[in-house]
């Protein structure tokens, strides 16, 4: 007679507690945890229910927004973590067979925690946070990178495999892959190559049917949707393939500030012009901040924030050509390599490796709200004295103003979902932080964002008044999928898509017709007939 070891013992009676624990929940989850378990087996490292030990703290992994870290947040009845294709594809297909909502997380920012919140009762969150392999191949300049990947993983791979080749994505590098690609995806390098979507060549994903898709299977159609209209509105992206761009093996960084009473907002003006005209390879980020400054008191900061793909002295002839008044010399450049560039723009501190792009967790978690506008015409100089009026009268909101031009205007609106393309002059972000919790708080600071908004009416893009779709901001309409579904989506799908959003809302119903794929800000699917 064979007897059992006491590990084996062990391991066994581990086997039979987790299954328990997951099979025997609530009865009314059975059926989704039953058509899993026929499609994977055991569960263990895949699915986590609340009553795991793994739920809690995977759940908060990711959650960079710490308004959504609260006991009254709507929490999910299960997260489930694949590992592999198949696994995402057991989910959808039992998710979708007993009706559960599936929210997707790729581990980035999610400025309103749309991707593990739900004003649905019952909801999944799929956390993508396994599938990061990333590969770069120098010889085809392009990339596949998984879309749970994070942008500082991208660019350390691109880095290490060649020092001429960069990708055009976003400064901050804990932002998602999947979603601040399939939402747009805007970096320091937009004016030359574009968005991270203009330079997409290939993508996977799987669709409300468990199929798994990519460019040529999926269709143009689909395709075109997913590069910019936000993946999560049409299936579970897996992976994109990007096509890299040419970089100088020394690019010009520099960061120049003034206050109100050092004539910032002669310069703030003059950049109006200035930035979306000048030289391609430029782009020089504004942000404009209330702060307390001796002598001064309390005044504004413009801080001119840039990179130039090129020399320092060529640099220096450009901007004493176009923005003589800033003032750049010798004393305020730094010549770098791109990666260095990477590290200065994401405000690490000089000297820092690298390998910080491999945190995942290199950013400050606290609290904060973020909105968004579009500017067609140059703000008055009597418009700015007003706005930095009003700024100081509230204290804590920050403008960031992201100049476009350059090849963004040459790109046809309708190439990619994203559509602020030609006459537009910069996008700006609304920013508010705070680092202490309470209701009474939160208050106060969204309302100081929510009443800039509004002042800044007069002066922003109209008919519909635009918004950025990865800055995502719920003030501006929430679809409750209900029978008014296509007109509660209207009301925020035409200030994020423009004249792309039909088309979107088309491309939606064909492929996804029950509206499996769904959040508060998705688009959403025409009545079916």
């Amino acid at each position: 007679m064979t007897t059992m070891s006491s590990s084996h013992f062990h391991l066994l009676v581990l086997f039979f507690f987790n299954l328990h624990s997951i099979t025997h929940s609530d009865p009314q989850q059975t059926p989704f945890i039953s058509c899993l378990q026929a499609k994977i087996g055991v569960l263990t490292s895949t699915l986590h229910i609340p009553k795991s030990s793994s739920y809690t703290p995977i759940l908060q992994e990711y959650i960079k927004n710490s308004r959504f870290n609260t006991s009254t947040i709507p929490k999910p009845i299960y997260i489930a973590t694949p590992s592999t294709t198949a696994d995402v594809q057991a989910v959808v297909v039992c998710a979708m067979a007993t009706n559960l909502q599936i929210k997707i997380r790729s581990g980035g920012h999610d400025y309103e925690g749309v991707s593990y919140t739900s004003i649905e009762q019952n909801f999944i969150v799929l956390d993508m946070f396994n599938f990061r392999n990333i590969s770069v191949n120098v010889g085809s300049r392009i990339a596949y990178v998984q879309a749970g990947a994070q942008m500082g993983e991208l660019y350390y791979n691109i880095w290490k495999a060649s020092k001429t080749l960069g990708f055009p994505g976003g400064v901050c590098p804990t932002m998602g892959v999947g979603g601040h690609i399939s939402g747009g995806g805007y970096g320091a390098m937009l004016r030359k190559f574009g968005l991270s979507v203009d330079n997409v060549v290939d993508a996977e994903l799987v669709d409300a049917n468990g199929h798994v898709l990519n460019r040529k299977s999926m269709g143009e159609d689909l395709f075109w949707a997913i590069r910019g209209g936000g993946g999560a509105s049409f299936g579970v992206i897996l992976s994109y393939t990007l096509k890299l761009v040419d970089v100088p093996k020394i690019v010009t960084v520099f960061r120049v500030e003034r206050v109100l009473e050092e004539n910032a907002t002669v310069l703030v003006d003059k950049w109006q012009y200035i930035a979306p005209n000048i030289d391609n390879r430029l782009f020089i980020r504004l942000l404009i901040q209330p702060i307390t400054r001796k002598p001064y008191g309390k005044t504004i900061r413009a801080s001119f924030i840039a990179l130039f793909l090129g020399y320092g002295q060529e640099l220096i002839d450009v901007i004493n050509k176009e923005f003589q008044e800033l003032g750049v010399n010798e004393n305020n450049i730094h010549e770098m390599s791109w990666m260095e560039s990477v590290l200065f723009l994401a405000n690490f501190a000089n000297k820092t490796t690298p390998e910080i792009l491999l945190n995942r967790h290199s950013d400050t978690v606290g609290f904060g709200k973020r909105k968004s506008d579009y500017f067609q015409n140059p703000v008055p100089k009597s418009g700015l004295d007003l706005i930095f009026k009003k700024m100081l009268e509230l204290g804590k909101v920050g403008f960031v103003w992201n100049p476009y031009g350059g090849v963004m205007g040459e790109i046809p609106a309708s190439a990619t979902p994203f559509p602020h393309r030609a006459g537009f002059l910069w996008k700006m972000q609304y920013s508010i932080n705070w680092k202490a919790g309470g209701a009474e708080t939160e208050n106060e600071y969204l309302n100081q964002i929510r009443s800039l908004y509004d002042f800044m009416t007069p002066y922003v893009s109209n008919s519909p008044r635009g918004a950025f779709l990865n800055y995502r901001d719920l003030d501006i309409g929430i679809n409750h999928n209900g029978a008014n579904s296509y007109d509660e989506g209207k009301v925020y799908g035409e200030k994020y898509f423009l004249g792309n959003f039909n088309r979107l809302v088309k491309i939606k119903t064909f492929v996804d017709p029950y509206n499996f794929f769904r959040n508060e800000q998705s688009i959403p699917v025409l009545k079916q007939i």
